[in-house]
């Protein structure tokens, strides 16, 4: 007879694993089965390998749906992370004995028609009703130990009975099996969790089954809630009935990998159904057990002083003191976490919560990233993304930053290029920024990864064998699918960015096949100032932005052509949305400095402007951008003005043109002669009803201007010969003598006179 011993750990537990690991060293297996994937066996000699840095997790997919996968994280003081390098050391077998993940991921696996049906609970004796399972152990089974222990959740009870104790001794698995057993006697599972936990036992009671037969010494680590139902391995009957369970499951290909792994992955935070609390924490606890105080404490301090804060060593060794204190009136044999979080808030951050944040955050969450061995399996994606992480030079990392690139360095342009092409991909390890200074070939970076998006880089796979062509392949199925020019507009600017010509090529065709038969005129006007931008500047990535500039001039006639007839009947929110899209397409066609185009767009916001059942704001914008362009003088802007002000065009629309044409920007009254007076006449005029109507209006448009554009304004408007709303600036509000004060100041920043030159200047 085999000699078999289950120890119940608890995921990620420092405590179960350092138990663990004295109770493997006293039995010495012969073979040592982990809960876990047997579809990836073939990876477990790779944790004893020098490149493994954890926290690290294995990856299992569907090669077909790559998106369908299972994380498996370890940190390095895992319990079955310990295990496995114990094993891989002593030379024993090490196996994993959860169901297959190829069975888990499987189409159709754990359906409600696929369980056993359920049996019908025995009736009570005559007279006496039901006993209710309590719910609160259906739900959390540890948390009511924890409340019977006087604790309030399950978490700190397991930590301070099990994980923060200073023993080794194997007797605590027999306890935890013991507490198990028990709360698996009251406890319901939920139903519909029910067919996939009888499934996962059963397999792994037959894998315990099948080992006994093959060694002598047979050591199971498992979750602690799993060790009631596997220690009846051997009961009578019972490998029939597993054998039953398991019978005609789905299964479905899969493949397994390594991937790194962080430490806010692994809280519970994060939506972990396994995590804990604190894994930066745990990690103390596991390297520094019999110094945690001095060295968690120590590292806080160090904290608080990259942060310019005051924190002594004399704080230090206060806090120290403290923290053992309070766990001697705890009856604690090592201060805890609350311990030492209570004495760091006293006595290094003065009761201040932004600074225990701060020591949360990196001391009990932690930012810790793990790495795996460059030469691991992996997809063809995830190979090509670590190469070029080493040729940039830059390595993926949980410490979050800004970068500035200089697109005209071949380095900073090919890192430029990369980060887009992840972006493509769903990965937006960097965010764009703005650049500080000027200048166009500047960009700025927030780079910030997340190990998680290592699905990303598999399910790519699907679409290429490299970043570049998965990415290109990616677009090329978006492209095929938009429906609006604009949205093929915005994947031109990213291919641009991201230096995927061939794909750029497609999407431009099918920008053209859209727009050829596009009658949204507002759509064509949604695409315009991107793809000027990118003809204008595009140049900066040494990219060829003729194509691009093609479209832009077919887009244009067609969005002239078709403005007034779009600008009809419009309400409020609509025309505001209008008024935003000329005027974006105004100053896209000036960005592009072709007088042919400018002339085009020029003429079709003066037809614009002539309309009289528009929208006022979409018309009095339309003036405001001809006067802008100097395409209309002053004079023709306070005709056009006088007309929308007059009494026949109404009240309303008269303040809807005047929103329109002044929003923004009140130079246009400042400088522009006589529309002040206008504007100034108009309001003045109205009847005293009706000026209290438009109030909230009026209001609302001075309301955009600078304060110093009002005070200007007010300024003109106090003069009490009115000559600040006038049509010309007379001589009698000319101050020569005050203008000549000013005079030797501006010969002293333009320079001397040159030679020969007469009169005198300024």
């Amino acid at each position: 007879m085999s000699d078999i011993r289950l120890f119940g750990i608890r995921h990620h537990g420092p405590g179960s694993a350092r138990s663990l690991a004295a109770a493997l060293d006293a039995f010495r297996p012969d073979c040592l089965l982990i809960e876990g994937p047997p579809d990836a066996d073939a990876l477990i000699g790779l944790a004893a390998h020098d490149g493994m840095a954890p926290p690290v997790a294995l990856l299992v997919y569907r090669p077909d749906q790559p998106r369908t996968c299972a994380f498996f994280p370890f940190a390095a003081f895992s319990p079955e992370w310990v295990a496995m390098r114990h094993g891989i050391a002593a030379g024993t077998t090490v196996r994993f004995i959860d169901l297959p993940q190829a069975i888990r991921l499987a189409d159709g696996f754990g359906a409600p028609d696929r369980g056993p049906p359920a049996e019908a609970a025995p009736e009570p004796p005559a007279g006496e009703k039901p006993t209710p399972v309590p719910a609160a152990i259906r739900r959390d089974p540890l948390g009511e130990l924890a409340a019977a222990a006087g604790y309030p959740d399950g978490e700190r009870w397991w930590d301070a009975l099990i994980e923060g104790r200073a023993g080794t001794d194997g007797d605590v698995f027999a306890a935890i099996a013991e507490a198990m057993a028990a709360l698996r006697a009251e406890a319901e599972p939920d139903p519909d969790e029910a067919f996939r936990e009888e499934a996962r036992e059963a397999h792994m009671r037959t894998a315990i089954r099948k080992t006994a037969q093959a060694f002598a010494r047979v050591a199971v680590v498992c979750g602690a809630w799993h060790v009631p139902a596997l220690a009846r391995h051997d009961a009578r009957g019972q490998a029939g009935a597993d054998t039953a369970i398991l019978k005609g499951l789905p299964k479905t290909k899969v493949a397994a990998a390594w991937a790194p792994w962080s430490y806010e992955r692994l809280a519970i935070a994060s939506g972990y159904r396994a995590g804990v609390l604190s894994p930066e924490w745990y990690d103390t606890l596991w390297h520094h057990g019999d110094r945690v105080a001095a060295r968690w404490l120590a590292r806080a301090a160090a904290l608080l002083r990259a942060e310019d804060l005051d924190a002594s060593p004399a704080s230090v060794i206060e806090a120290v003191r403290l923290a053992e204190a309070l766990a001697g009136f705890r009856g604690r044999a090592r201060p805890s976490l609350e311990d030492l979080d209570e004495a760091a808030r006293a006595t290094l951050c003065f009761a201040d919560d932004a600074p225990m944040a701060l020591i949360r955050r990196k001391l009990v969450i932690g930012e810790r990233l793990g790495a795996t061995p460059p030469d691991s399996p992996g997809t063809p994606v995830e190979a090509d993304f670590a190469a070029q992480c080493r040729r940039l030079r830059w390595k993926p990392g949980t410490d979050a930053g800004e970068v500035t690139l200089d697109l005209r360095k071949e380095t900073d342009l090919a890192r430029s290029h990369f980060l887009n092409r992840l972006r493509l991909l769903g990965i937006p390890w960097g965010e764009r920024r703005q650049a500080r200074g000027r200048g166009t070939f500047k960009e700025a970076w927030f780079l910030a990864w997340k190990p998680e998006w290592v699905v990303e880089l598999v399910a790519a796979s699907a679409e290429g064998g490299t970043i570049a062509e998965a990415a290109a392949g990616r677009v090329r199925a978006q492209s095929r699918s938009a429906t609006r020019v604009a949205d093929l507009s915005g994947l031109i600017g990213t291919l641009l960015d991201a230096d995927l010509a061939a794909a750029t090529g497609d999407v431009i065709r099918a920008l053209e096949d859209r727009a050829a038969v596009s009658a949204d005129v507002f759509d064509l006007m949604e695409a315009l100032p991107a793809l000027a931008e990118l003809a204008r500047y595009g140049s900066v990535r040494a990219s060829d932005t003729a194509p691009v500039l093609a479209v832009v001039r077919g887009l244009v006639p067609r969005a002239a052509a078709g403005l007034v007839a779009a600008c009809q009947s419009l309400d409020d929110d609509a025309a505001d949305a209008a008024k935003a899209r000329i005027v974006a397409v105004s100053g896209a066609v000036a960005l592009l400095e072709e007088p042919e185009l400018a002339a085009l767009w020029q003429e079709a916001l003066r037809a614009l402007a002539d309309q009289e059942h528009v929208h006022g704001r979409v018309v009095g914008r339309a003036a405001r951008l001809l006067f802008d362009a100097r395409a209309i003088e002053a004079a023709e802007a306070g005709d056009r003005m006088r007309r929308a002000l007059s009494r026949a065009a109404g009240a309303l629309s008269a303040a809807a043109w005047i929103e329109g044409f002044l929003e923004d920007s009140g130079t246009v009254l400042i400088h522009g002669q006589g529309l002040l007076g206008v504007v100034d006449t108009w309001l003045c005029d109205l009847p005293p009803e009706t000026f209290t109507e438009l109030l909230p209006l009026v209001r609302r448009t001075f309301a955009t201007l600078a304060a110093p554009e009002r005070r200007a304004i007010g300024a003109a408007l106090a003069r009490p010969d009115g000559a600040g709303v006038g049509v010309e600036v007379g001589p009698e509000i000319f101050d020569a003598a005050r203008a000549a004060r000013v005079l030797p100041i501006l010969r002293l920043l333009l320079g001397p006179e040159p030679a020969g030159q007469n009169g005198d200047t300024a």
